[in-house]
């Protein structure tokens, strides 16, 4: 029964669909796309740990640690059986490490729905907002009593907490590569030091806006300007690898086949952005 409930509903609903659902199922599905817009973020860990190449450039060390010169500026492939026989090698490595993230977040994912199958549902507990930790922390209280659940509430919140330093310190790498990249005179400065100002920039950011409202509705607004950015993505793909990249890459190193997947994710994405602006407009109450 859990995994038919996987595929689609598997009995009435246990209520009508209201207008004010479009947004937390919004919020769901650009949660949901975010892994693809994470990859992103994923060459910076690769630069930062040295991996192939990346080795033999500078990084965005700690305050502790010896300032590197971190450029902006990237390298292309030579056009010879070297390289390319290099090349081949990082698409296999990339493709497999990838992978292990992927397949690690489904199988999770899956235990996460079966464990809220087997002990929420039968209980009718329906996480509403920021709840869902202290509803899910009935996980571990089946086993372990009140003790149980105090861990998996800690450990929620250091999970929260990761999440949160490692897009802090992701989104601080991508704006301090924008900023070298976009005002030349902004590399008078080393890196380092536009890195640390973006994080502080966050951090206060962060901190008003933690003040403004309660976790869930805040939760809904960050969903909805960034599904503006998934709506954005597949275009800006498109443009960066069909366009720009192949002219200065050799054959065997350009994107290969036609891209459908990224045209469907555009007129997917674009079609639920339509639905959601009909429902807000059309069926919402005034």
């Amino acid at each position: 029964m859990a995994l038919r409930g996987l595929l689609g509903p598997t009995g009435d609903s246990p209520r009508p669909w209201d207008s004010h659902d479009g947004s937390k199922l919004l919020t769901a599905i650009t949660f949901a796309g975010l892994g693809g817009f994470w990859i992103l973020f994923y060459s910076y860990w690769l630069r930062d740990k040295g991996v192939a190449m990346s080795a033999f450039a500078g990084r965005i060390t700690g305050l502790g640690g010896n300032e590197e010169a971190v450029h902006s500026d990237g390298n292309l492939p030579a056009d010879n059986q070297m390289s390319q026989h290099n090349w081949r090698i990082w698409r296999r490595f990339l493709s497999v490490d990838i992978l292990v993230g992927i397949f690690g977040n489904l199988l999770t994912t899956l235990m996460t729905c079966l464990l809220a199958y087997a002990l929420l549902l039968p209980k009718g507990l329906l996480p509403q907002e920021y709840e869902l930790a202290v509803v899910q922390s009935q996980f571990f209280a089946v086993s372990w009593g009140e003790a149980g659940r105090l861990l998996f509430l800690v450990v929620a919140a250091a999970f929260l907490t990761d999440t949160w330093l490692a897009t802090a310190d992701a989104v601080s790498r991508m704006q301090t590569d924008i900023i070298l990249t976009l005002f030349p005179k902004s590399r008078d400065w080393p890196a380092r030091r536009w890195y640390y100002i973006v994080l502080a920039v966050l951090t206060l950011i962060t901190s008003l806006t933690m003040q403004l409202d309660a976790p869930g509705p805040l939760i809904l607004t960050s969903a909805l300007i960034g599904f503006i950015g998934t709506i954005l993505f597949p275009v800006a793909l498109y443009l960066l690898n069909y366009r720009l990249l192949p002219a200065h890459l050799p054959e065997w190193a350009r994107p290969r086949g036609k891209p459908w997947f990224l045209a469907l994710s555009f007129l997917v994405y674009l079609v639920l952005a339509g639905l959601y602006l009909y429902n807000l407009l059309v069926l919402s109450p005034a």
